[in-house]
């Protein structure tokens, strides 16, 4: 593993028209580029992931794994806005001396996709094996394969839209409310907003599980019992996490970036911008997912030329995209080997 920050030397320009003079890109590699160059893997992480993927995603990435660093040269990127060392609301803004935060220029998916392309262009990556994200991660890799920057070979999206809902952007709405109540969102500090932060994180669990998930994991077992819910312990103690390890200022604008997303805006459709996505590309849902319910993976795949859609069964719903790495495993390296991709042989 390397961590790295990329500094972009020109001023970003974002999708509406601000500009950003010092952009800077967190992000980690593992495992080494071979002689060709064909063995890049590059990952688009969801809301509130770091660039560590081997950390987030195993079972899947690391040793041993599908995507083992001995085989491939994996990248993973931090996001603009992400609490993770890339430019966010809490970076310096030159022109003042002081954080952003509020004042930190609203950016879109399309924004984080152009990101990534700036650093593959610094890394000189001229192609990707295979691009892979979940949800935010799989938004940002449908951007940036219809934006025909850079050659993909293979495209892997879970869990995601090509436009986000309705029921998304409402839920996200309903997160921010809970965030902006909180009168320290307003004070211009770091923990600025931390209550409202784990208000929202326990709101946006419930659209990351389900009704069957809840009943698995936080039933009561005493029928007398008047308090001290396993359920509601479990909602503190995930708002808590988060509160812990990101800030509120990110979240209120990466929220905001997801809800801007839409292959459409700037193109002739939604459904002319996934035609233009010619590589092999692998749709997976998750059947129980409320956030991104499989029917948005059916039109994704309904309208990539050369798609293949699969549906993973679960009962973790969204987060099944993150848990359920056996069958993802097993659904992925058949399309590769399909696809006649290079792909080790499992142990």
């Amino acid at each position: 593993m390397s961590k790295h920050i990329y500094l972009h030397p020109k001023p970003f320009v974002f999708e509406n028209g601000r500009e950003l003079t010092d952009l800077q890109i967190s992000y980690e590699t593992f495992g080494k580029l071979n002689p060709d160059r064909s063995n890049v893997i590059w990952v688009c992480h969801a809301l509130t992931a770091n660039a560590n993927v081997l950390d987030w995603w195993p079972g899947l990435f690391g040793t041993d794994d599908l995507f083992d660093p001995s085989d491939y040269y994996i990248i993973c990127a931090n996001v603009i806005g992400s609490a993770y060392s890339s430019s966010n609301p809490l970076s310096i803004n030159p022109s003042t001396g002081h954080p952003y935060y509020l004042s930190f220029p609203e950016f879109t998916v399309k924004d984080l996709a152009c990101a990534h392309q700036f650093l593959a262009d610094h890394l000189e990556i001229r192609r990707i094996n295979v691009l892979i994200g979940g949800s935010l991660g799989g938004q940002q890799a449908l951007e940036w394969a219809a934006s025909n920057t850079i050659a993909i070979d293979h495209l892997i999206v879970v869990g995601t839209n090509a436009v986000h809902s309705p029921w998304g952007i409402a839920f996200n709405e309903s997160q921010r409310l809970a965030i902006t109540t909180d009168r320290t969102f307003y004070a211009n500090h770091p923990d600025g907003g931390a209550k409202g932060l784990k208000v929202a994180r326990s709101m946006a669990l419930l659209s990351y599980r389900n009704y069957t998930t809840y009943s698995n994991t936080q039933s009561e077992n005493d029928n007398n019992k008047l308090g001290d819910y396993k359920a509601s312990s479990y909602q503190n103690y995930q708002g808590e996490k988060l509160v812990n390890r990101y800030n509120a200022y990110s979240y209120y604008f990466l929220t905001k970036a997801m809800d801007s997303h839409n292959l459409g805006r700037g193109r002739l459709s939604i459904e002319s911008a996934l035609a233009s996505i010619s590589c092999p590309t692998l749709v997976l849902s998750v059947n129980t997912d409320l956030l991104f319910p499989p029917q948005e993976q059916q039109f994704i795949a309904q309208h990539i030329p050369n798609a293949r859609y699969e549906e993973i069964e679960s009962t973790y719903g969204h987060d099944g995209f993150l848990i359920e790495t056996t069958k993802l495993t097993e659904t992925i390296s058949h399309f590769l080997r399909a696809e006649k991709a290079c792909v080790p042989e499992l142990v």
